[in-house]
């Protein structure tokens, strides 16, 4: 345990834009409120010339070692494997003031749709893996079923840390739906995988709904353009990416939260989309993939409808399930119990006191 009255030192290090980022902006509030000096280093923090692949990667790591050598924190606190040979560097070059290296796996980052077929990048992030989870002084995770996986892929232990929500205020904000129909509301990133297609393609047969597409990524302008080029596109509305603030009072709005995923890779199998938490903590009722950790949260707590196959045609079928029950604010009462924030955080800052 700290002393009375010592002040220790984390700096986290992740590469995106912290902007939308709520696991690494929900540690650091946990980490502060028990009394630690948090800073991160995001992508925007440093002055990079490459935006992508591996180049940005060896730039970002790079750069990240000098800032960190600097800083001489405390804890090196590595966000997935994308920052962990840089902030490993760092917490050996900070060993004399005794730097312990903590790393957080938001998801199995080889498994990663992106890099499945390039088996030259996964391979360099298992070997990164392979080496250094082991050396760390503390490991997290997202859920059980990916810290099953590092435990018997390299016999190291995590701590699951669910990425859930804590209270959260009922109010107006700045986004508004336009009214006409029932909302269906899709937020995270917009990338491979994601099922933003299935959901374009659903409203086919959803004539009475509305779909909301909150978030960003590398294929928004993509599923701009598909969208455009449906005949029911007047009920398809993208909003871009929002900040947590402004995507909470919009959440309440929805009259069914989707969360889809398709299975290609492990990551994406094993994910337990913080998503799903949003929607517990605002009271609608969600439709998600049948993968293990998603369709387990839901059917265990019966919160929404799980999709019977991958596509939009079962998407839609499962919509018109969620519609056709009344729901009550009473129906997430136990979910919202068991998905609280606040015990969660409790987990992680008896690890990091422990360190």
């Amino acid at each position: 345990m700290r002393a009375s009255g010592e002040t220790r030192r984390i700096v986290m290090a992740v590469t995106n834009d912290l902007v939308t980022d709520r696991r690494v902006m929900r540690h650091v509030a946990a980490l502060r409120e028990a009394g630690y000096e948090v800073s991160v280093i995001g992508r925007n923090d440093l002055v990079l010339k490459h935006c992508r692949g591996w180049i940005f990667y060896a730039e970002y790591n790079l750069k990240l070692l000098r800032c960190l050598k600097k800083e001489r924190p405390d804890v090196v606190w590595a966000n997935d494997t994308d920052t962990l040979l840089g902030s490993w560097f760092a917490a050996k070059v900070c060993r004399r003031t005794k730097a312990r290296l903590v790393m957080d796996a938001h998801e199995l980052f080889p498994e990663v749709p992106e890099i499945q077929e390039k088996p030259l990048v996964k391979w360099v992030w298992r070997a990164i893996e392979r080496c250094l989870m082991p050396k760390c002084d503390a490991l997290f995770t997202v859920c059980q079923s990916i810290a099953d996986y590092y435990k018997e892929k390299y016999g190291v232990e995590m701590t699951v840390v669910r990425n859930v929500c804590g209270e959260r205020k009922v109010e107006s904000g700045k986004w508004r739906v336009e009214s006409g129909g029932r909302v269906l509301l899709y937020q995270g990133c917009v990338n491979k995988g994601r099922g933003v297609n299935w959901a374009i393609d659903a409203m086919e047969w959803l004539e009475d709904c509305r779909l909301v597409i909150a978030g960003g990524g590398d294929l928004l302008e993509e599923m701009r353009v598909y969208a455009q080029s449906k005949p029911w596109s007047d009920r398809i509305e993208f909003l871009g990416r929002l900040t947590p603030e402004e995507l909470e009072p919009l959440t309440r709005q929805a009259s069914v939260g989707l969360v889809m995923l398709e299975d290609i890779g492990l990551s994406y199998h094993f994910a337990l989309p913080n998503r799903i938490g949003d929607f517990v903590a605002a009271g609608v009722p969600m439709v998600v993939s049948n993968l293990p950790e998603m369709a387990a949260a839901v059917r265990r707590f019966g919160v929404g409808v799980v999709m019977r196959g991958a596509g939009a045609r079962y998407l839609a079928e499962s919509v018109k399930g969620v519609l056709s029950k009344e729901w009550k604010e009473e129906d997430f009462a136990e979910a919202r119990e068991d998905m609280d924030w606040n015990k969660e955080k409790l987990k992680l800052i008896k690890i990091i006191d422990k360190i």
